[in-house]
């Protein structure tokens, strides 16, 4: 049985006859990035295969292309119909959140049509950018009630690619270990995945792997490399209705370049719809002061709600988010007091909410589930004065609940309310579709100190990961900078926690720490908390290794704030270069590390010269600083 390589020349919309032996390859604007699509072709019909370089080096091994419906198999069946000429595709537009306010990228896109021996037709979108690559199914239903059931798309490493990947969770809460062979050291029988997937499959160069533009219909998607450890195969989390007529999945992304490109990357965003929202001007990013963290029931008892909402008043805060059990306020005061209270006191109240569709312990429960009461109670909150809701306890990525976070967004356009979701999926677009989705769990994070005691230790280390895996595709409601203890301590020192607000990206960033603990901070580190912006300009990665180190500068207005951690138990030197900041005539503030981890050495207000190239910081071991260019 002979079995041949077809490699096809580049035509427009020609159709390819079995006998044909050319190539159709697709480059990125600048060059480095080049997608080669072949068919694997038995008897005029086969496997569509794509393989991936950069800069000449081949990143991504040959991996399979193709889905299944209940209805069509349009994999490993198919011919090459028609390529499509290459066309420039430009996005260009701006954010109210996120890592830069203004967003500009281009692509080369083709598109690649296949039908299998039934004339079913199978398109294939690709886009390539200088950061990525992008592309998407499209099929045309030939049956009743036909559902999108199986995805035959994989991406194969080299054997040996440094990866960090996790553990496929429903609230994406788990950790990004670094493995060379696809598995868990200490559970090898792991094979399910979840997104985002960094891999390094050639030194310095390093692919993130995930998906965008969920839309209605759409289920997430997850990785499995159960049949072969350097092949990790798209699972989808539920078969996916197609209805009748066209229909298109999501995209799938490789983020691709150096680990600046990757994390100032805007990919995600690129390629999901413009927003659906006209009138944002009541979308405020801010700072929030969060209860929980050191008081699990403390929404429960109107003083302690006080105590919170007199902190952001404090620290000039904008925000005070009224966590679970709000429903079951005592002690001098209920709900509609504190938010009055709130409100008098020039804080702007969020408040839980319980999804109803998981765990169903807290409440207030069932309230957002049906269209008739979710209108009731956005108008109610909306009539009280308050900014928005968390959702929380969500259950995986299956179409009904995709449906049911995008329900949660329409709706609460009318009645001007932000959303951040908990115990959810993670970001994968909707930040630019529904710009008022201000956050999103979808992480391992501070919270966890209430849960177990894993995170003391491994917290430095995960904390220097997210930046490159996790916070790359959306905002990430980490909930840091803790300066006190929770249930179990924390041993990052205090400027390493400084740090974190920077780092992460979060529309509403919340601080989680109890009142005692942010006023006993010294008056210049309370200065910068009370003046912290939660969305930015632009944002620039300065150094960094997935779990080692990072240094992140991020601009708001003509202020840069640089931040590094130390995700190393040893001591080490940062190194934050100033050569892409304009210095002359500024003057920089530093917050570093003291003499121990719970203390701060602080210069401030230092002259900056044009001849200054760059900033050396000694960190403690799990350490950071914070430093602030106006």
């Amino acid at each position: 049985m002979n079995i041949r390589r077809k490699t096809w020349m580049m035509l427009v919309a020609v159709v390819i006859s079995s006998c044909h032996t050319e190539t159709f390859d697709i480059a990125s604007p600048d060059g480095d990035l080049k997608v080669t699509v072949e068919l694997a072709e038995e008897n005029a019909y086969g496997e569509i295969l794509f393989s991936v370089d950069y800069e000449g080096k081949r990143i991504l091994s040959q991996s399979k292309l193709g889905l299944e419906t209940d209805a069509q198999k349009l994999a490993g069946n198919l011919k090459l119909k028609s390529v499509s000429a290459v066309k420039r595709v430009t996005d260009d537009y701006r954010m109210i959140t996120g890592k830069r306010s203004h967003c500009v990228n281009g692509a080369s896109e083709r598109i690649y049509s296949f039908e299998n021996e039934a004339r079913q037709t199978l398109e294939v979108t690709f886009r390539v950018y200088n950061d990525g690559i992008a592309f998407k199914y499209g099929i045309n239903t030939v049956a009743d009630e036909e559902n999108v059931v199986h995805e035959h798309t994989t991406y194969a490493v080299p054997k040996g690619t440094r990866r960090w990947v996790q553990e496929y969770d429903p609230g994406y809460e788990k950790f990004f270990p670094l493995s060379t062979d696809g598995k868990l050291t200490n559970r090898p029988e792991v094979d399910l995945w979840g997104y985002p997937a960094l891999v390094e499959p050639q030194d310095s160069v390093f692919m993130l792997i995930t998906e965008a533009n969920i839309r209605r219909g759409h289920c997430g998607s997850l990785l499995y490399n159960g049949d072969q450890l350097d092949s990790y195969q798209v699972r989808l989390a539920d078969k996916q209705p197609v209805g009748n007529g066209a229909w298109e999945s999501p995209w799938r992304l490789l983020i691709v370049g150096n680990l600046s490109d990757v994390v100032e990357s805007t990919l995600v965003t690129d390629v999901s719809d413009p927003s659906k929202v006209e009138d944002t001007e009541w979308i405020t990013p801010g700072m929030v002061s969060w209860i929980y963290w050191a008081h699990n029931h403390g929404s429960k008892d109107y003083q302690r709600v006080k105590e919170y909402i007199d902190l952001a008043v404090r620290m000039k805060w904008p925000y005070d988010l009224i966590d679970w059990e709000w429903d079951e306020m005592e002690n001098g005061g209920n709900l509609q007091d504190a938010v009055k209270y709130a409100l008098e006191q020039g804080v702007k109240p969020l408040l839980w909410y319980n999804s109803s569709t998981s765990w169903l312990g807290p409440g207030p429960l069932y309230r957002l589930n049906k269209k008739e009461d979710r209108e009731k109670e956005y108008k109610w909150l909306s009539d009280m004065g308050v900014a928005g809701i968390k959702v929380d306890f969500f259950t995986g990525d299956s179409v009904a609940t995709m449906n049911y976070y995008m329900d949660l967004l329409e709706d609460a356009v009318k009645y001007k309310l932000m959303l951040n979701f908990h115990g959810a999926t993670i970001p994968r677009g909707w930040q630019r579709t529904y710009p008022h989705m201000m956050s999103v769990e979808g992480v391992y994070g501070a919270e966890w100190y209430n849960n177990n005691s894993i995170l003391t230790n491994r917290a430095a280390e995960h904390n220097a990961t997210l930046p490159f895996t996790r916070n790359v595709v959306g905002p990430m409601d980490y909930t840091p900078g803790t300066f006190s203890d929770s249930q179990h301590p924390h041993i990052t020192s205090h400027g390493h926690e400084l740090a974190l607000p920077v780092i992460f990206e979060s529309a509403l960033q919340h601080m989680p720490d109890r009142p005692s603990a942010y006023e006993s901070l010294p008056e210049a580190v309370k200065h910068l908390l009370s003046e912290l912006p939660t969305a930015w300009d632009d944002t620039k990665l300065l150094a960094g290794y997935p779990g080692v180190e990072v240094v992140m500068a991020r601009r708001k207005g003509d202020v840069w704030y640089i931040a590094g951690i130390n995700g190393t138990d040893e001591p080490r030197t940062l190194h934050a270069s100033l050569e892409k900041f304009p210095v002359s005539g500024k003057k920089i503030s530093l917050f570093k590390d003291g003499t121990d981890d719970r203390s701060f050495a602080i210069e401030e207000n230092i002259p900056l010269s044009d001849e200054e190239t760059g900033l050396e910081i000694k960190c403690l071991p799990r350490g950071g600083f914070v430093a602030v260019v106006k």
